[in-house]
């Protein structure tokens, strides 16, 4: 278990958000669909029949969703998408929205400014090496044809691309975003699935206040819909389906702490946020989304590397609340993982209500994966834009879909709109490990 108990006294800012999402790119499509109750689930076709998923639709990889780009740096990333996965694609667009949401980059000294990157598995695309498997194929008479082996080091690798690589290594955004940028201070990639954003905002909160940079950006990128990713989504946890009376309303589908609930929705995503210290930005006059209170992770499991999550969640959160001298009492919301699976909403549920005490009684709580399923890596992160902008609103965005809380989840579900955000959250995020993570905010001012 960790947390930044130990940083220096310097205070550690929010001043710019970017993220590509099923419910749009820009602050205020986002809000109108989180403030309206809009969903971004949607039917697609897949794995030759309709599925279920949150699909950036708005996002097609040309340098248009970048945002205002100058030539140079225009030129420099339409160069580079060849080398991107979709994932890293959508990091990189992510960064770009957040810097120019932040502006005043001319006033940080590039050897100041960092990142600290968040990453799911990144799983390459069955077009990149279709050709070369089927060179590898050795017909057999009157049966199937069969992959040989032997076959793969020569004429099966020789016909892969040489850069595909490039494209799939879990630190490529980072480096992207830090090349397309002049950001030559701090750098590092986390690959921790679900919990990898507020990981990521963790580390360069320390990084700020302990003096090592005096801006980071902060960030995760995920998919849970490309085929490999979905593939093994489908093998190894319980996605959605429909009920009889909402077959043809996929809307319906992600249902967090419902008694209907029945598993994740699939989707993709990714966000950052610009972090800086507030003498900087009080300095330069920038828009402050709120101050970062207090961060805290954990990690259980079993014996067989089955994470137990109630007490991850649990731990993460009381670590989180202490580092930021709050008392259950004084959060506004809390931001959930809220996946809609059972096992896992259920625990999530518990370790809230361990952790807020009788509190848990009036503090809401918020799933925003109703609005979008599961991002992946990038879940995190959309998802704690979304209460910042709650923040800023005052009004804390419905869970969606859940008319009849489940009464084994015995916290206070935000399923109505008009509740109040309060002037604090704390997110959470965590993964099928027991890797949990949790960040404290209060509103700006």
């Amino acid at each position: 278990m960790t947390s930044v108990s130990s940083a220096a006294p310097r205070r550690v800012v929010i001043t710019g958000v970017g993220f590509i999402s099923p419910l749009g790119s820009n602050v205020s499509e986002l809000w109108d669909g989180l403030s309206t109750g809009r969903s971004g689930v949607v039917r697609r076709e897949g794995f030759g029949e309709p599925v279920i998923a949150g699909v950036a639709d708005q996002f097609t990889g040309g340098i248009d969703d970048f945002g205002d780009l100058e030539g140079g740096q225009k030129k420099a990333i339409r160069k580079g998408l060849k080398l991107m996965c979709r994932e890293t694609q959508m990091a990189v667009a992510a960064a770009q929205l957040a810097l120019a949401n932040a502006a005043g980059a001319e006033s940080f000294d590039p050897e100041r400014v960092g990142v600290v990157m968040g990453s799911d598995y990144m799983l390459t695309m069955p077009a990149d090496y279709a050709d070369a498997i089927r060179k590898c194929g050795v017909a057999e008479e009157g049966g199937p044809t069969r992959f040989d082996f032997s076959r793969w080091g020569g004429p099966g690798l020789g016909d892969m691309q040489p850069l595909w690589m490039l494209k799939y290594l879990p630190n490529m955004p980072a480096s992207h975003i830090a090349i397309y940028n002049d950001l030559r201070g701090p750098n590092n990639s986390l690959t921790m699935r679900e919990a990898s954003g507020p990981m990521a905002i963790g580390e360069a909160a320390r990084i700020l206040a302990r003096g090592s940079a005096d801006r980071m950006l902060a960030g995760a990128t995920g998919t849970r819909i490309l085929p490999m990713q979905a593939i093994h989504a489908l093998q190894t946890e319980p996605l959605a389906t429909l009920s009889a009376d909402n077959a043809d309303d996929p809307a319906t589908a992600c249902r967090p702490f419902a008694t209907d609930r029945n598993g994740m929705v699939c989707g993709e995503g990714a966000g950052m946020i610009v972090l800086e210290t507030l003498a900087a930005a009080t300095a330069r006059g920038a828009k402050i989304y709120g101050e970062l209170l207090g961060f805290g992770s954990s990690v259980v499991s079993d014996n067989s590397l089955q994470g137990k999550n109630d007490l991850a969640l649990a731990n993460a959160m009381r670590l989180a609340l202490a580092d930021a001298k709050l008392a259950p009492q004084d959060l506004g919301h809390v931001n959930a993982h809220g996946l809609a699976t059972p096992d896992d909403d259920r625990d999530e549920a518990r370790a809230i209500r361990a952790t807020l005490g009788d509190a848990a009684d009036s503090t809401p709580v918020t799933a925003l994966k109703s609005y979008f399923g599961n991002l992946g890596a990038g879940s995190g992160m959309v998802e704690f834009v979304g209460s910042l902008l709650a923040l800023e609103h005052g009004q804390l965005p419905m869970t969606l879909n859940c008319k009849t809380p489940d009464p084994e989840c015995p916290i206070l579900v935000a399923n109505q709109s008009g509740v109040s955000a309060g002037d604090t959250f704390v997110a959470l995020s965590t993964t099928p490990q027991g890797q949990a993570a949790a960040v404290c905010v209060r509103r700006a001012g």
